[in-house]
This record gives structure tokens, C-alpha cells and sequence, in this order.
């Protein structure tokens, strides 16, 4: 249950337009991709995959106006009742609204195809995020919200920060997220923190990626702290 909204879509190669014309003749929609191999897939701190590796794809359609669509889908390993894989499918609109700001408003449908039994485990969640450029880092701030569904049974509300800061000629960038999850989702009354600190390394269309991610439930479960590791290619 992870919701990827992409920050910047690469727009179609056009092979027959000449290299002075390209940016005149760049088209309104972009697409892109990427896929990803992942030590353990984390829903704001808690295993999906019984901290197992996933397998990891998106595919996403922009336009110059800032609206966008697209799916995201993971291997997970649950229940039974969510079967083999989740599929997100997602659209919203995000833009610059000043040179240093920006704001990205959505909404989701989680699904899980291929789960057994009469037990409902589709779901639609709304965020909003908006993140602010320092100069050295990006700091965003934002909340993910589950109105009351048959499935969920009440609401849920999640609000976190995170900050992005590249460290200067090298291919790093330096992240934290801390988060605060309170309602349906969470499996404890009461709500819990989750929070991760890690950082990513790009060398062309490839990013390798490592994080430490914990939270403040028990030991005992999924959502135990861990260290995670991943390889993803874009275009």
C-alpha cells in the first residue's frame, strides 16, 4: 500500500525532429517508467512482503498542465485475503506555484488481484503534499487521508515530513522521513510513528538506494526496524 506520485515525467523520444527544434517541439504529454528491486517493500514503516524482496513497477502519463495519471504495482505477501500483488492506480494534478514551491494533490485506489475469499480489501485514499526548495535541501510536508470504507471501517489520516538534501558533485542525495499514522490503517489504537533515514545514489537512468526504517510498535511484527536496499531503472 504505497502511493508513488512521480516527480518529473520524461517526455517522448523524438527521433525524427531535428536536435534545434526539439524544445518547440516537445509534446504536451510526457510518459514514464521505472522498475524496482526491493529488499523489503515498507507501507509507512510495515513490512507488505513479510520482509522479503519485492518486485516493484510504475508507468505514468503527465500533461503540460500539471495533471497526471498512473498505476504502481508491488509484490507483497500478506493474507490471503489481499493476494499476491497490489496494484495502485492514481491521478492528480502538481505544479510550481512560486520558484520555490510546489504542490501536488491526488487520489488512489489501492486493489489486490488474485486474493481469495469474500473478504473486501479494495480501498481510495486522498493526499495533498507541498514542498518547499532551501537551496542546499527540499523540505515537504504533507497528509494522506482513508474516508470511512466498508473495508476499512472508519478513517485514517497520515501525516508526515521529509527532507532531500544532494550532496554537492557527487551522485548522492541524503533523505529523512518521519510520519505520523491515526485511524483505520494503523494496528494500533492510538496511532504510531514511523520514520526512515537514507540515501540514494543515481548514475544516469539507475538509482541505488539505502535506508534504515523503524517505527514504535512492538518488536515482535512486521514493522520491526530493518535496513533496506534497492535497485531501480527509469526512462
Amino acid at each position: 500500500m504505497r502511493f508513488v506520485i512521480p516527480s518529473g515525467l520524461a517526455p517522448f523520444l523524438l527521433l525524427s525532429a531535428p536536435a534545434a527544434m526539439a524544445e518547440d517541439a516537445a509534446p504536451a504529454f510526457k510518459v514514464s517508467g521505472t522498475a524496482t528491486l526491493i529488499s523489503d517493500y515498507r507501507f509507512r514503516g510495515i513490512s507488505q512482503t513479510d520482509k522479503a524482496p519485492a518486485v516493484q513497477g510504475t508507468i505514468g502519463l503527465s500533461h503540460d498542465s500539471g495533471f497526471y495519471i498512473g498505476t504502481w504495482a508491488s509484490s507483497i505477501d500478506l493474507d490471503q485475503h489481499h493476494g499476491p500483488t497490489e496494484v495502485d492506480l492514481y491521478g492528480g494534478w502538481a505544479r510550481m506555484v512560486s520558484p520555490r514551491d510546489s504542490v501536488d494533490i491526488a487520489i488512489a485506489y489501492y486493489a489486490y488481484p488474485g486474493h481469495s475469499g469474500a473478504v473486501r480489501t479494495n480501498f481510495m485514499e486522498s493526499s495533498a503534499k507541498l514542498t518547499h526548495d532551501f537551496g542546499p535541501l527540499k523540505a515537504t510536508m504533507g497528509t494522506s487521508y482513508a474516508w470511512d470504507q466498508a473495508v476499512l471501517g472508519g478513517d485514517s489520516l497520515y501525516l508526515y515530513g521529509e527532507a532531500a538534501a544532494p550532496v554537492p558533485h557527487t551522485p548522492l542525495t541524503l533523505k529523512a522521513h518521519a510520519g505520523r499514522s491515526k485511524g483505520a490503517l494503523s494496528p494500533r489504537a492510538g496511532g504510531y510513528y514511523d520514520w526512515s533515514l537514507g540515501a540514494d545514489a543515481a548514475f544516469g537512468p539507475v538509482t541505488l538506494s539505502v535506508a534504515y526504517v523503524d517505527t514504535d510498535l512492538k518488536r515482535n511484527n512486521q514493522a520491526a526496524g530493518g535496513a533496506l536496499f534497492s535497485i531501480s531503472a527509469g526512462f
